[in-house]
């Protein structure tokens, strides 16, 4: 069974989702969530599913205790889910295409530093896009430019607004990140 930690600074549906899959299978499970945010959503997520939680400062992530933390579980992948530091070259390096992200848009497009959650929808409706999506994509050195794993398009009416954009992209990424992580632990993404 391969070993997961996820990192996430939000409310962690995201998290939640993946941990609640893996609890079904035989191919992986969450060992732990790394969270940079002391009150983030996900914190009380994990205790549900009794996974550990690591909470730790940005200084901690730049400085290198954060992958001393992170070698203690000898993970076989580390997911991003809905975490909103740029991950540091010192974990990039130890785990190399062993990092994954999600992003809410169909990368290339509104990616990078501060293109994130509702930044990123209200600009697809300010730019009138007729679709939008989640990219999944391996995590490098830069903001959102690894190599993509799966993209979804999400088609738009040109109605929405930025929220219900993001309601239409939740929907999605709760449907297909769980099972595209599976498919990278079977080797078959």
């Amino acid at each position: 069974m391969k070993k997961i930690v996820v990192f996430a600074s939000g409310s962690g549906t995201n998290a939640e989702n993946i941990m609640q899959f893996f609890e079904k299978t035989e191919t992986g499970s969450v060992v732990a969530v790394f969270t940079n945010n002391p009150t983030a959503g996900v914190i009380e997520k994990a205790k549900k599913y009794s996974v550990p939680v690591e909470i730790f400062s940005k200084e901690d992530l730049i400085e290198g205790e954060v992958l001393q933390i992170l070698n203690n579980f000898k993970p076989d992948w580390i997911v991003l889910a809905g975490f909103l530091l740029k991950f540091p070259k010192n974990i990039i390096n130890a785990y190399p295409n062993k990092i994954i992200n999600i992003h809410p848009a169909l990368l290339p497009k509104y990616g990078g530093k501060g293109m994130y959650g509702m930044h990123i929808h209200k600009s697809v409706v300010e730019n009138k896009e007729k679709e939008t999506g989640i990219t999944i994509h391996f995590v490098n050195e830069n903001y959102d430019e690894g190599n993509i794993i799966f993209q979804q398009i999400v088609i738009l009416t040109g109605d929405e607004t930025a929220e219900e954009v993001a309601v239409k992209i939740h929907l999605v990424e709760q449907e297909y990140f769980p099972t595209v992580i599976e498919g990278i632990l079977n080797q078959k993404i």
